[in-house]
């Protein structure tokens, strides 16, 4: 029960960071979102970095293995990638955003957590192109997560034209 109460907490601390950033978000909006008393969410998280940080693993944990998981000979790799981070961002909305957008937060113990998890899905894409044999996967790794980047950008702005790329 207390899983669910914890998933609960966190789906609801997604959906407020989202709407209301992460400054104007209070552990009170969440808790009364979330149908529990703000000391309840203290019982799961010790203060609103944690949980803000919980989010930032659902959402890695979700892009990583999606990204893991991707096969496509290496001439669509890049592309069936960026298909499924895609579907991610109609899946997971709030969540992809969120993460896309924490390292603008400048609070020291998030700002460290977000570089580590933009870390490792560096690696996990890197990894992808190395193996498929990409003739320069560093390149095509940093233009992958700036094109997600872009497209957070697009999104968040409603700007689809920032996505012209012919």
């Amino acid at each position: 029960m207390r899983v669910d109460k914890k998933e609960k907490i966190i789906d609801n601390a997604v959906e407020i960071f989202a709407k209301n950033g992460y400054f104007k978000t209070t552990t009170a909006l969440i808790a009364k979102a979330a149908g529990v008393t703000q000391p309840y969410i203290f019982h799961f998280f010790k203060n609103k970095e944690e949980l803000f940080n919980s989010v930032i693993d659902r959402a890695y944990q979700r892009i990583n293995e999606t990204f893991f998981g991707v096969e496509a000979p290496p001439d669509r790799l890049f592309e069936t990638m960026g298909s499924a981070f895609m579907q991610i961002m109609q899946s997971h909305r709030d969540e992809t955003i969120l993460i896309m957008q924490a390292h603008t937060i400048s609070e020291p113990i998030i700002k460290e957590h977000v570089k580590e998890k933009f870390r490792l899905i560096y690696e996990t894409v890197l990894a992808k192109f190395t193996n498929a044999g990409l003739s320069n996967p560093e390149a095509a790794t940093s233009q992958f997560i700036g094109t997600g980047l872009l497209i957070t950008v697009s999104e968040v702005l409603e700007l689809p034209q920032l996505l012209c790329f012919d």
